[in-house]
């Protein structure tokens, strides 16, 4: 009796492992593929599967969602500076279907070796771009250097059963003797460029003080230019009242039966007067004769006739 129990026992638990055996679970997101004695048999689908016991093997589950992997790696620009990049990459299955499926399990051996390759796909294609700028470029070309990639990866995942969804630059460091000289090379150009400004805005006010300089010369000159054209009429216009005062008193000297030669040495006289009164202890040499005072009416007397003359002509 106990050895019927234990082949009783044995027996139930053969026909378990082959029912169990018989069905496989896959999860939502992820798709199994089956093989039988080391060849590809097919796919199973998300949900509850029946596969032949101890002949088909699950060799593989592939998940089919969206997934992600951060690289880091250098490059090396044109000029020999050492570039460091972290990058996300965002990558998924291009679908279900049976040919990318098996493109996924088998163009690998193993995850870890597709990894990887994807690595080493990206470093090489920054590298080969970063190779042909110079390091001043570099932060300006982010989104240059994300299509590149872009553009040659995604052909090489394809391939192999991916699509490349999205891949982010997230930093892009130098050196820290590159990232002294960059800050160097940018404190000159704010140097040269601030010494410019400042070239450019004292020429602009020796040009402004220069051209107020010349506007204040203009109008003093033509200041000036009326000034002495209102000083000539005002002479013209003093020696026209003179030669007619003049010659209203000749006249009534005239009438009255005197030598209008009187005038001309009242004015004499006064003339005297002015200098004695106004002359501040300066020496004038005046000639007191009689040839003296006859030359200096006669010089009057011509003086006079001279100025009625313009005077009438006006």
């Amino acid at each position: 009796m106990e050895s019927f129990a234990i082949i009783s026992i044995a027996v139930l638990i053969v026909i378990f492992s082959v029912i169990g055996g018989a069905f496989v679970t896959v999860q939502q997101g992820t798709v199994a593929v089956l093989t039988m004695f080391g060849k590809y048999r097919r796919v199973l689908y998300p949900g509850l599967n029946f596969k032949i016991p101890f002949l088909e093997v699950v060799f593989r589950k592939i998940s089919i969602q969206n997934q992600s992997i951060e690289l880091q790696f250098q490059a090396i620009t044109q000029d020999q500076a050492n570039v460091n990049f972290k990058a996300m990459l965002l990558y998924s299955v291009i679908n279900q279907t049976e040919e990318t499926v098996k493109d996924v399990a088998f163009k690998f051996i193993d995850f870890g070796s597709f990894m990887q390759t994807l690595n080493r796909t990206v470093e090489g294609s920054v590298r080969g771009f970063v190779a042909t700028k110079r390091q001043n470029e570099i932060l300006g070309l982010r989104r240059d250097i994300v299509s590149a990639v872009k553009d040659q990866l995604d052909e090489d995942l394809k391939s192999w059963g991916y699509h490349l969804i999205d891949i982010q630059l997230n930093d892009i460091s130098f050196d820290e003797t590159i990232i002294q000289s960059m800050a160097q090379v940018v404190a000159s150009s704010n140097l040269k460029a601030a010494a410019e400004n400042e070239a450019q805005a004292m020429m602009i006010r020796k040009t402004r003080s220069a051209e107020a300089d010349g506007l204040a010369i203009k109008i003093s000159a033509e200041a000036e230019k009326q000034a002495s054209q209102l000083r000539g009429q005002g002479i013209s216009l003093f020696r026209q009242e003179v030669a007619k005062g003049m010659h209203l008193a000749a006249e009534e000297m005239r009438l009255a039966g005197l030598d209008s030669s009187f005038i001309l040495f009242s004015m004499w006289t006064d003339a005297i007067k002015h200098f004695a009164e106004q002359g501040k202890g300066n020496v004038i040499f005046l000639d007191g004769s009689n040839e003296g005072l006859d030359r200096t009416m006669k010089q009057m007397m011509a003086l006079s006739k001279t100025e009625t003359i313009l005077t009438q002509k006006k």
